[in-house]
């Protein structure tokens, strides 16, 4: 507990021990920042719990089909491991020959969701390729799909606000307040789409209080999940972050718990 309130993160990445610190410095490099954090089951279970965490929600991304499997094996053991502090999103790939047995395999191993990442990954969100995956996810399983970059044209709302209309029973949690460093013009454009949240990792830092607040409050409150993007940013100064923003106690309960909770059934 924080403040008083039940706290789930929504959106952390995890590795194993063996390569952690590899998968970190690719992600930094990609992003241009210095991870503050291990990137490992126990780092997040500790600084988490220091910070007031309660649960987590934990994925990783696959950059070859291949590795989809592996990688839901890994982060279903974490959870299995976690005494049920940890949930668990699975990973798929478009250029899968096999999806609809990587989705099978995925709920079958306990996974609630789906995390993909398109610029990462290196796809379009209206590639063709994808419209497996929707297809296959649409009334099922969320999607936490990283949303936004101003280098590229992978996620960014011109392609995402024509998926979600074509799939309007496909649950999208867009990462990074819909937009990551477009996050005001992302806003503008999303707010208000019927079968889309948001999660507010990877922005409080390149943004000032009040406009984190005015975004929040542009998508409503009902419809943002608080996620630190562990093992980028310390989980707690991205919570004294959010509670310095001066929200109503509603939004607050709504933001760190009783969105995701109802998405995931939790």
């Amino acid at each position: 507990m924080r403040n008083g309130y039940f706290v789930i993160d929504s959106h952390c990445h995890i590795y194993p021990e063996k390569i952690a610190a590899k998968a970190t410095a690719g992600t930094d490099t990609f992003y241009g920042v210095s991870s503050s954090c291990a990137g490992t089951p126990d780092d997040l279970l500790a600084r988490g719990t220091a910070a007031g965490i309660d649960r987590f929600i934990v994925q990783s991304v696959a950059t070859a089909p291949k590795q989809v499997r592996s990688i839901n094996v890994f982060i279903s053991e974490a959870v299995k491991a976690s005494d049920g502090r940890m949930v668990g999103f699975g990973t798929l790939h478009p250029d899968s020959a096999d999806m609809e047995g990587d989705v099978e395999h995925l709920i079958s191993c306990g996974l609630k969701g789906v995390k993909l990442h398109p610029d990462i990954q290196g796809f379009d969100i209206d590639d063709p390729r994808c419209m497996k995956i929707y297809e296959l996810c649409r009334g099922r399983l969320p999607i936490l799909m990283h949303t936004g970059d101003k280098r590229y044209d992978h996620s960014n709302p011109n392609r995402l606000l024509p998926m979600l209309k074509n799939f309007p029973d496909l649950t999208v949690i867009g990462a990074h307040l819909g937009g990551w460093s477009i996050w005001e013009e992302a806003s503008l454009a999303l707010a208000g789409t019927p079968n889309l949240w948001v999660d507010c990792s990877s922005s409080f830092y390149a943004l000032p209080k009040e406009k984190s607040k005015e975004i929040i409050r542009r998508y409503g409150a009902e419809r943002v999940l608080f996620g630190t993007d562990y093992p980028m940013w310390e989980p707690e100064k991205e919570l004294e972050y959010l509670f310095d923003m001066g929200l109503e106690s509603w939004e607050y309960e709504s933001i760190l718990s009783k969105n995701v909770s109802s998405l995931l059934g939790l």
